[in-house]
Formats: structure tokens, C-alpha cells, sequence
């Protein structure tokens, strides 16, 4: 049985090539759209969400990979103004749920509200991608979760403590044995 980790760790090499914002960052290039003024607070609640996503475990997690700083950058530098508008409201969106369905804000609620929470929103955001259309924007929380495994699996940490990482690696070869169990590589 493969345990959550490893499956997001899958999820997110899948998902390499359809995270919004991915184009825009890999070309070096801004999206020309007005950056986003985000607090220290705002921050520290990008790194809760991510760390609930991916908690730390016999592994770092998405707070000690500083997860939240990475959205910030992306969301300013690689988002265009709409979706830019779709992230903040969806921020919004996210702590009034917690507030509706706990009686306190997503950064007051226990560890066992904020993963049911996140996982009630996990089920809604598949639905709502399922059934939108081309144009509409991606759901918020479809966001959230591609920013935190792009961004933790990116960071030095997701790379060299859960990816296998070789900083300078020797000859290419072709075919390389695989033992049930190792870790993905780190590109």
C-alpha cells in the first residue's frame, strides 16, 4: 500500500507540467499582472495550510520547506491578475469555512478540523474542476495544493531529504534499477 507521501510525491511529478503559473516561471518571465501585497501573517497562514497538506512526518514538511514564501513568489510573479483575485478570495473562502464549520479560524482550529476541513475542500475543488468550464478559473484549493507540492518538492528539502538528489551526477545512463520502495528522483 503506498502511504500519502509517496503518493503526493507522485502526484506532484505528474503534475509538473499543468500547475498554473508553471509556464510563466519557467520562462523567466512575470505576467506583467500588479503584485500582491502579502503580511508576515499571510505567510504564516500559507504555511499552515501547506503543512496540512504535507505534514511533516519521518520527513520535513511543507512549513520547514517555507512553503508559504514560495506561493507568495509564484502567486505575484507567475499569476495573471485573475487568478491572482481567484487565490486571495479562495484565502478568504478557506477561513470562513473553517469559521462555519468549527466556530474558529482556520489558524485557531485543531490539527484534526484543519485536515477535515482541507479534505472536504479536496473533494469540492474535484468536483468544481470536473464539471467548469474551459474559461472559468481553477478552483482555489486546487491552487493551494499544486503550490505546496510544486513548492515543497522543489525546495531544497523536499529534493534531498524525500527525492533521491544527486548534486553533481557522473555519466548518463539509460537505465537505472529501480527496488520497490526507493524514492522518486529529484530533477
Amino acid at each position: 500500500m503506498m502511504n500519502r507521501r509517496e503518493a503526493l510525491s507522485r502526484v506532484a511529478l505528474i503534475m509538473g507540467g499543468t500547475v498554473l503559473g508553471a509556464e510563466a516561471f519557467l520562462s523567466g518571465c512575470t505576467t506583467g499582472a500588479p503584485g500582491i501585497s502579502f503580511s508576515k501573517t499571510d505567510i504564516a497562514f500559507l504555511n499552515e495550510i501547506a503543512e496540512t497538506i504535507m505534514p511533516a512526518t519521518n520527513t520535513p514538511g511543507a512549513k520547514e520547506a517555507k512553503v508559504g514564501e514560495f506561493m507568495t513568489v509564484i502567486v505575484n510573479d507567475c499569476y495573471e491578475t485573475k487568478d491572482q483575485t481567484t487565490f486571495m478570495e479562495g484565502l478568504k473562502k478557506l477561513n470562513e469555512a473553517s469559521t462555519k464549520a468549527n466556530s474558529k479560524s482556520f489558524m485557531e482550529a485543531t490539527a484534526t478540523q484543519r485536515h477535515d476541513l482541507l479534505e472536504a475542500l479536496d473533494k469540492e475543488a474535484a468536483a468544481y474542476q470536473k464539471a467548469k468550464k474551459k474559461e472559468e478559473p481553477k478552483h482555489y484549493f486546487t491552487m493551494l495544493k499544486e503550490l505546496t507540492l510544486w513548492g515543497f518538492f522543489s525546495s531544497e528539502l523536499g529534493a534531498t531529504k524525500v527525492l533521491r538528489y544527486v548534486a553533481v551526477p557522473g555519466k548518463y545512463e539509460g537505465t537505472v534499477p529501480y527496488k520497490k520502495g526507493d524514492k522518486a528522483w529529484a530533477t
